[in-house]
This record gives C-alpha cells, structure tokens and sequence, in this order.
C-alpha cells in the first residue's frame, strides 16, 4: 500500500497552467480519503494556488495534501486553516541574471526565437528561472503544437548545458524549460518531502506525463527508483486514481 502518491501538475493533472477541472478536483478529494498526496511541479506558489489549491471540493482533506512549487524548492502546507511556507530556497540575484542572459543567448543560436509571444519568456520563481518557448500566457493550443514531441526542446537544452554548468536544466509542462540548481529536480524535491513528513521514500507511488530521459519527470525513477505510472494526459491520470482509491480500499 502507497502512503503517499506525488504527481505532476501540467499534462498530468491539468493541462498546461489551466486549473484542475472539476472531474479532476474530485478525484484528488477521493484520493486524498486513501493517501496523502503530493503536487510538484515547475510553477510558483501564485501558479499552484489558482490551478490546485482554489479548486478543491470543501470535502477535501487538505492536511494530507504537500504542495511543492518550483520542483520542490519550496514546500507548502496546510495548517490551522492556511497555506503556508515550510521552506523556500532562492537564486541570488547574480545567479538569476546569469541565467536569464543564457536563455537569451540560447534561443538566438539555437533559431528557436518564435516570432509570436504571449507574455514573457523568461519567469523567475526565485528558486527557478523557467523558459516558456511562447511566453507565460500561450494559449493552449498553440503550446500544444509547438514542441509535442520535445525536440526543439532537446536542442535548446543541450545548448543551455553548455552555457551554465553547475545547473540542472530540465523540460516540462508543453514548452518549458526549468534551471533549478545542480542536483535540484523531482528526485530532490521528494527526497527533501521525505525528510520532512513521516512517509519513506518506499512507500511513495509519483505519476507524471514526461517519464523518460530528459522529462523534467524522469529523476524520481532514475534516482530514486520509485515506482511510477506514465500517464498521456489528465483523462488518463483520472482513470489510474481511480484505481489506486479501489485498490487502497
């Protein structure tokens, strides 16, 4: 039996920065009578609020719900009636600048500068520096069509590892990519969840859309050796919680 099951947010409980619907909101409270549960992903704290924590139903046991921003460099919890910060952990503003001008620098040797944006390109999380090849407010669609299979990605990436050793660089959500510190990812993330709830590694089930070499996803299997469902999509993701209440009943 699973104590705890750690998920993805964009492309496995939602589509990219879109809140959870309400299908999906109910079946996190039904989860969340079985297991507690785990939401990491690149986004910042403002980004979790609107697309998890505003959607739940009033049934939903929120204590036994860890929210993890920024791949899991910062923590948040629910307590006395609030959501609240158990740790945050933050670039120094050299280190943001560094990263931003090798964003910058990456796309234009790479040929991958789109001509149409929607918002920014580049978001500071504080803990994160993330790349959205469309800008931070892309419609859905287009995010969708830009990069489905993660190849201009892979190209973008190798370039940036170039640019900034030291740091880990990793591909998310439908266009982003996401500069944590060496060593920072999912993997971390769940490791530093682990040291601070009760639950062991061992007993933590993470699904996610991008389980594969590269996909900011992987490190939990990689590292970790966590056992890990591949989902497709959201719809997907509800049928194997689903499966989890049925089994863990």
């Amino acid at each position: 039996m699973k104590k705890l099951v750690a998920f993805d947010l964009d492309g496995t409980l939602a589509e990219s920065k879109q809140p959870l619907k309400d299908d999906m909101a109910e079946s996190i409270a039904d989860l969340l009578t079985v297991a507690d549960v785990c939401v990491i992903s690149g986004g910042d704290w403002p980004q979790f609020e609107k697309q998890v924590a505003s959607r739940l139903p009033a049934r939903a046991n929120l204590e036994r719900l860890w929210l993890m921003p920024t791949t899991g460099t910062k923590l948040y919890t629910y307590r006395d009636g609030k959501w609240g910060a158990v740790y945050a952990e933050l670039f120094s503003d050299e280190e943001r600048k560094t990263i931003i001008d090798a964003f910058n620098a990456s796309l234009e040797a790479t040929g991958f500068k789109p001509e149409q944006t929607w918002g920014d390109l580049v978001e500071d999380r504080g803990s994160q520096v993330t790349f959205s090849a469309l800008g931070q407010q892309a419609p859905v669609a287009e995010k969708e069509h830009w990069d489905p299979d993660f190849a201009k990605r892979r190209i973008i990436q190798a370039d940036l590892k170039t640019r900034l050793p030291g740091l880990a660089i990793n591909m998310g959500g439908a266009t982003s990519i996401d500069i944590t510190r060496e060593g920072v990812d999912k993997a971390y993330g769940l490791e530093q969840l682990s040291k601070h709830s009760s639950f062991e590694l061992a007993s933590f089930l993470f699904i996610g859309d991008a389980i594969f070499p590269g996909g900011n996803d992987y490190p939990p299997k990689e590292k970790l050796g966590l056992d890990c469902v591949k989902v497709r999509d959201p719809g997907d993701t509800i049928n194997v919680i689903a499966a989890i209440v049925a089994c863990q009943k």
